[in-house]
């Protein structure tokens, strides 16, 4: 069987030099966000953070040209800026994601984009009347196993999807002593996202009818949350499996398998690094070497298609509406977890986030 060839690598913007961004939020995660920008040729002229420090020492080391604010609004009133990169705490950002949209700039907002769907659709809304682009940082589409299957799923390789396995053996407690530790849903909400945000994608325009989801303690575990989780997604017409062994696994490793009418794709490897998968049609199987790595293509990804929109006019792929989907699932397995019982996406409106 000949080896197809699979369109799922980042993509650039086509004019990185018309695009002036501004960066809200200089904590950890804003490295990568400015690693994907400088890649591209795109200017970021300005960094805000509340603490001056932060932006300073991202200012020094990135762009060393741009402005700093301790103040998100004094950004915001720059002319100059065309779009805002939003990379602040879930708690706080969905305020300062209005105050951008109010202030006509286009958004890409960090993961997860809200605790509360009825402000999600309220943001989603705004932007559409303020005519600018709300995109969401899912960067997990383009780690290059979740980037290849999405990218077969679309030529429709698969044929219709019937099953989806992804589970997942590795040591999450480097949590140990942060904030993370303190997460009630550490697996299930924080970490698993990105999961279920493939597991909507995959089933793209299939409704879930319902998420059933545990999260335990290993035995004899120190940490107070619970680090061993599942779920699964029921489609009616199809399910998705996700398994997560969190706590002091000595052996990370990461299994992908999608079954559909037309083919099969699986993949096994190190956590987060696959790097090949097989694909199986009745034309015999084919071995797909993949090219990259999460970080930092998943966030070049990101603001590549997030640029890409806005230079052409269209809804990011990684759109805002598009992501109230993932964010249904992800709810729904946080409710069944604490209840023991199958929960319908879409019925349950806000999380704590915790």
């Amino acid at each position: 069987m000949r080896t197809p060839r699979l369109d799922y690598l980042p993509r650039g913007p086509r004019y990185p030099r018309r695009h002036r961004l501004g960066l809200i939020g200089c904590g950890g995660i804003s490295e990568h966000h400015l690693i994907a920008a400088k890649s591209f040729g795109v200017e970021v002229v300005a960094m805000a953070d509340i603490n001056p420090a932060a932006a300073e020492a991202r200012r020094d080391k990135f762009f060393p040209k741009a402005a700093v604010y301790t103040d998100h609004h004094a950004l915001l009133a720059r002319p100059d800026i065309t779009a805002v990169d939003i990379a602040t705490h879930t708690a706080i950002r969905p305020g300062q994601v209005r105050d951008a949209l109010n202030a006509r700039k286009h958004v890409l907002s960090q993961k997860p984009f809200t605790f509360d769907l009825a402000e999600g659709r309220s943001l989603v809304a705004l932007a559409r009347r303020r005519g600018v682009k709300l995109a969401v940082n899912q960067n997990g589409r383009w780690a290059p196993q979740f980037a290849a299957l999405l990218a077969a799923v679309r030529r429709g390789l698969l044929g219709e999807i019937h099953t989806l396995d992804m589970v997942m053996e590795w040591d999450h407690t480097w949590t140990r002593g942060s904030k993370f530790a303190g997460l009630r849903h550490l697996i299930l909400n924080d970490f698993a996202i990105h999961w279920f945000d493939i597991v909507a994608n995959v089933f793209d325009g299939r409704p879930a009818r319902s998420v059933f989801a545990n999260a335990v303690k290993a035995p004899n575990q120190d940490l107070k949350v619970p680090m061993l989780a599942n779920a699964v997604v029921n489609f009616g017409d199809g399910l998705a499996t996700l398994g997560f062994s969190a706590y002091e696994s000595l052996a990370p490793h990461e299994y992908l398998c999608c079954v559909g009418s037309k083919g099969t794709l699986r993949g096994a490897g190190n956590l987060c690094n696959l790097t090949q998968l097989e694909l199986t049609t009745r034309q015999g199987t084919a071995r797909l070497e993949l090219e990259g790595k999460w970080f930092s293509d998943g966030f070049r990804g990101t603001l590549g298609e997030f640029l890409r929109s806005i230079e052409e006019n269209r809804e990011p792929s990684i759109g805002a509406s598009n992501n109230l989907r993932s964010l249904e699932l992800c709810f729904a397995a946080l409710a069944s977890a604490d209840t023991g019982r199958p929960i319908k996406p879409g019925t349950v409106q806000r999380t704590k986030g915790d």
